[in-house]
C-alpha cells in the first residue's frame, strides 16, 4: 500500500510555510527604524536645498514639480516592487514606457481623444507585460534574459513607430491635466494618480492573498508550491501589474511632456530597482515596502531637483545615485545577516 507522501520540513521539524522561511519575516521594529530612517534623509534633504537654494527650492512650484516628476517613475516603481518581492526583475519598465507613450500619442491613436491615448497606453503596457510574464512563467526563461529582449525590442519598435521624430499631443482634454487650472488644492493631477497608485499598491500588498501570495513566492518558491500557490499564475500575474503600472506612467509622462518620445522612460529601470533598493525590497525577494519604495523615489527626485537648482553636472548627479545604491545594499546584506 502507498504512504502518503508528507510534506518537506525545516531544520526544526516544522512544515515550511507559504510565506517563506523565517529569515524572510520583516520585523516591525525594523521596518519602522527603516522608515525613519528614510524620513530622515528625505529631511536633510529638504535642509540641504533650502540652505544652498532657499528661494528657489522651498518656492511652491518647485516642490510641486519635484512631486510631479516623482510621480511618473513613482508609479513604474510600486510595480517594480511587486516584482522584486516576488524573487524577479525588470530590466523593460523603462522601454514599455517609452514604446506606449509613442504608440498612444500617434495621429490614429489622437483621432480617439482622452480616452483613446489613455486606453492605448494601458493596453500597450499589459501587453508588453504579457509577454514578460508569459516567457517567464510559462517559458521557462530567466526575468533577466525575459526582461533584457523586451527592452531591446520595445525600444527598437517605439523607434520604428515614432522614426525618431517628437509626437505632439493636440489633445486638449489630456494637455489640460498638465495646467495649474487643474491642480486641486494646489496639488497636480498627476500627484494624485501616484497617490491613488501608492495606496492601492500598498493595500494589495499587506491587506489581499494577492499580496501574501508575492512575498511566499519570492520567499520561498518551492514552499510556496507546497502550499497550493500557483507560481507559474503568480509570475505571470506581476509581470502584468507591472506592465499595467508601466502603462499608468507612460500616460503621465504624456501629460507631463505634451508629446510621445522613443527616448522616454530612459533608465527608468535603473531608477525604479535603486528606489526599491534602497526603501529596503530585498532583491533576492521576500520582503518589502511600497511605503520605503516611495520614500526612495522621493528621495532620488529631490537630489535630482537639488543638483540640478545648484547646477551641478548630471555625471554628478550618477555618482551621487551610484553611490547611494552601494550603501544601501551594503546596508541589507548586513541587516539580513543578522535577521
Amino acid at each position: 500500500m502507498t504512504q502518503p507522501v508528507s510534506p518537506p520540513r525545516d531544520g526544526t521539524g516544522k512544515v515550511p510555510s507559504a510565506a517563506g522561511t523565517p529569515a524572510r519575516r520583516t520585523v516591525p521594529f525594523r521596518t519602522d527604524v527603516r522608515t525613519l530612517s528614510l524620513l530622515g534623509v528625505l529631511a536633510v534633504l529638504v535642509l540641504i536645498g533650502g540652505v544652498t537654494r532657499p528661494d528657489e527650492f522651498l518656492d511652491t512650484r518647485n516642490l510641486q514639480l519635484v512631486l510631479t516628476q516623482a510621480s511618473v517613475i513613482g508609479v513604474v516603481t510600486v510595480g517594480m516592487t511587486f516584482v522584486i518581492i516576488s524573487g524577479g526583475i525588470d530590466l523593460s519598465v523603462g522601454a514599455i514606457v517609452a514604446l506606449a507613450s509613442v504608440w498612444a500619442t500617434t495621429v490614429a491613436t489622437q483621432e480617439y481623444g482622452f480616452g483613446g491615448i489613455l486606453l492605448t497606453a494601458v493596453l500597450v503596457g499589459l501587453g508588453c507585460g504579457l509577454v514578460n510574464g508569459v516567457l517567464i512563467a510559462y517559458g521557462g526563461m530567466v526575468p533577466f534574459i525575459a526582461t533584457l529582449a523586451m527592452l531591446a525590442s520595445a525600444r527598437g519598435l517605439a523607434l520604428q513607430i515614432t522614426d525618431g521624430r517628437t509626437q505632439i499631443v493636440t489633445v486638449d482634454g489630456v494637455l489640460d491635466l498638465g495646467e495649474r487650472d487643474s491642480y486641486v488644492l494646489g496639488v497636480p493631477p498627476l500627484v494624485l494618480v501616484f497617490a491613488a497608485v501608492t495606496v492601492i499598491g500598498w493595500l494589495v500588498l499587506n491587506r489581499t492573498t494577492f499580496g501574501r501570495r508575492s512575498v511566499a513566492v519570492g520567499g520561498n518558491a518551492e514552499a510556496a508550491r507546497l502550499a497550493g500557490i500557483d507560481v507559474r499564475r503568480q509570475r505571470l500575474h506581476l509581470y502584468l501589474l507591472s506592465g499595467l503600472c508601466c502603462g499608468i506612467a507612460a500616460f503621465l509622462l504624456i501629460v507631463l511632456a505634451g508629446s510621445g518620445q522613443n527616448t522616454n522612460g530612459n533608465l527608468y529601470e535603473l531608477d525604479a530597482i535603486a528606489a526599491a533598493i534602497i526603501g529596503g525590497t530585498l532583491l533576492t525577494g521576500g520582503r518589502g515596502t511600497i511605503v520605503g519604495s516611495v520614500l526612495g523615489v522621493l528621495i532620488f527626485t529631490t537630489i535630482t531637483n537639488i543638483f540640478a537648482l545648484n547646477n551641478l553636472q548630471s555625471d554628478v548627479q550618477q555618482i551621487a545615485k551610484g553611490a547611494i545604491i552601494v550603501a544601501a545594499v551594503l546596508v541589507q546584506r548586513r541587516t539580513a545577516s543578522t535577521t
